[in-house]
């Protein structure tokens, strides 16, 4: 449905003639002969006006040599060149199909006395002038340098921080091997006095026992 108003909002006119039951207006349409194209005047009497938007109409009658002729316009359509307002007329109704069955003055509205006679518009969608893309494209190409700028400079600095975070881990992880292969040379160094000790208390009991045999013999 959006794309169906969209379409229909763009066929619509800026302008249109305020239109009232009752009164005398002169309808200039276009019409095509073959090549040529000429403006027909339809004068008469608005006897009733129905719909709305796009699909809004009016009918205008009039009689011609005793005959009664009735013309339904759309108010939208681009044949519609003007309506032009001839005589304004009192009216009690929406619409006078009663005018169908009367001849001669009674065919006709009462006319208002002193009304002033003007042709009268009804704006429905006003001219915005565009203003020229040419003009925002730098704009927007300045914006798009300063973003990228700004992204590079933040991965600049992100790197900067991330190495100098790495250094020190590599310094602890130094550190802590040193201390672990101090540890180790302790513990040897512990493991190997304690050989010598039992050596020797060893080497003791050896010299006491030989000391007690030699006494026996």
């Amino acid at each position: 449905m959006d794309i169906i108003k969209s379409i229909e909002h763009e066929q619509l006119k800026n302008k249109i003639p305020e239109l009232k039951v009752g009164n005398t207006v002169k309808v200039h349409v276009r019409i095509k002969e073959g090549n040529k194209e000429r403006i027909q005047v339809f004068e008469g009497i608005i006897i009733k006006v129905q719909g709305g938007g796009l699909n809004q109409t009016f009918t205008v009658r009039k009689t011609s040599y005793g005959v009664g002729v009735e013309k339904t316009f759309l108010v939208h359509s681009p044949l519609v060149e003007k309506v032009e307002l001839v005589r304004v007329g009192k009216a009690r109704r929406a619409k006078l199909y009663y005018l169908r069955d009367r001849v001669g003055k009674a065919a006709k509205t009462k006319e208002k006395i002193g009304a002033r006679i003007e042709d009268r518009e009804i704006i429905i969608k006003e001219d915005l002038a565009e203003e020229p893309a040419v003009e925002e494209a730098p704009a927007v190409e300045t914006e798009n340098v300063a973003v990228q700028e700004t992204v590079d400079t933040v991965t600049e600095e992100t790197v900067e921080e991330v190495k100098e975070v790495e250094e020190p881990k590599k310094e602890e992880k130094a550190e802590e091997a040193k201390a672990i292969e101090t540890a180790k040379a302790e513990e040897t160094k512990k493991e190997e006095k304690a050989e010598k000790v039992e050596n020797k208390e060893e080497v003791s009991e050896k010299a006491e026992e030989a000391k007690k045999e030699d006494k026996k013999a």
